[in-house]
């Protein structure tokens, strides 16, 4: 008894690997020009009623930090710190789903260690 392999398999031997390579080829390239767009992307996330801004890249480089005057109490300078984080975390947390998003769709649920 011989065993069948599923239909488009089998057959074509080099040519079926020069399509693979090619289908991988085109995929790194889109994850390419996707991770180029991310990373010019900015995200902007607030904390303690919009008193702290945050805003970073694509790349997870925080571009611009922005203070309320109203917020600075020389008296409570760790609240300040703690608004800082806050705001410069959740605006990184937005960066990394949205590329992790993005990948994710175009890998279409693909777990491939390294590749992205």
């Amino acid at each position: 008894m011989k065993a069948r392999l599923p239909q488009g398999y089998g057959g074509g031997g080099p040519s079926n690997i020069q399509q693979l390579a090619k289908q991988a080829q085109k995929m790194q390239e889109e994850m390419d020009r996707v991770t180029t767009e991310l990373e010019e992307k900015e995200y902007k996330a607030t904390s303690g009623g919009d008193a702290v801004e945050a805003v970073v890249t694509g790349k997870m480089e925080l571009k611009t930090l922005t203070v309320k005057p109203e917020v600075v109490d020389p008296e409570d300078v760790e609240m300040l710190s703690d608004l800082i984080i806050a705001a410069a975390n959740e605006a990184l947390r937005a960066a990394a789903a949205d590329k992790s998003e993005q990948m994710e769709r175009l890998s279409g649920g693909l777990n491939v260690p390294g590749l992205f």
